[in-house]
């Protein structure tokens, strides 16, 4: 029997590739978050395979977001950075919310992903 497996860097990446296959943005972002380590080599070298520049702006936004943590560097981004979009793309699909201009990875990411307020009480 054939079975198919996947590991860490490329879950991550098919996560923020195809968040609509997972849950909601907080959980996405809160369980990303709680990962102490990636390969970052094999996350770069699988967006790169993927050839999705949407998806390359992601990750390299989420990495940057985590720089210190992750340890990111221009090492990492800068492969990311060459595939991004020519022009603006929305971070969430399909979905027009308030969104802010992330001119670095030619993003709008709604606001509630850059400032992580899920669902806050106003």
């Amino acid at each position: 029997m054939e079975l198919r497996v996947t590991n860490l860097e490329r879950t991550f990446v098919d996560v923020l590739c195809r968040p609509d296959l997972t849950g909601s943005w907080e959980e996405i972002w809160r369980s990303l978050e709680s990962i102490e380590f990636f390969d970052l080599d094999q996350v770069v070298e699988y967006v790169l395979l993927l050839e999705n520049a949407t998806t390359a702006a992601k990750v390299g936004f989420f990495l940057e977001q985590h720089k210190e943590t992750l340890m990111a560097d221009d090492v990492h981004l800068n492969p990311l950075r060459s595939l991004r979009p020519r022009q603006p793309h929305y971070f969430v699909r399909g979905k027009r919310k308030v969104c802010q201009w992330v001119k670095d990875w030619n993003l709008l990411i709604p606001v509630e992903i850059l400032n992580r307020s899920w669902g806050e009480v106003l």
